[in-house]
């Protein structure tokens, strides 16, 4: 059984969708479209199970950079949380944003024990 990632998809893009794309090259296990916790919407990409791996590396082959839904898709093996490298854009972790003491500029520590002042009204 593989796993393959389906990435860039669009937000439209639906279950029947992917089966269509999918099923020419051979059986399909389970296809799961990643959805959004709190709103519910798909985040543009998929996994798609698939018993057979000569037939699921058949599928890699044609459809990774094929166009759907106006956007070019990315498909490759699932690899698991463990084993996918962790500098990728969703890690916010670490790193200044330019404001580090050394540069004379001032921390955001140098302003937590501070009361904070009311805001003039904008208009």
């Amino acid at each position: 059984m593989k796993s393959l990632f389906v990435g860039n998809m669009s937000f439209q893009t639906t279950e029947a969708d992917l089966t269509a794309l999918f099923q020419p090259f051979g059986q399909i296990g389970r296809i799961h479209i990643v959805t959004d916790r709190e709103t519910g919407r798909a985040r543009g990409f998929a996994f798609v199970e698939m018993p057979n791996d000569a037939e699921a590396a058949k599928a890699i082959a044609a459809l990774d950079g094929k166009e759907l839904g106006g956007r070019n898709l990315k498909v490759n093996e699932a690899r698991p949380k463990a084993d996918r490298p962790r500098d990728g854009g969703g890690n916010r972790g670490g790193g200044g944003h330019g404001h580090g003491r050394g540069r004379g500029g001032f921390s955001n520590e140098d302003y937590r024990e501070s009361a904070r002042q009311p805001r003039e009204p904008r208009w």
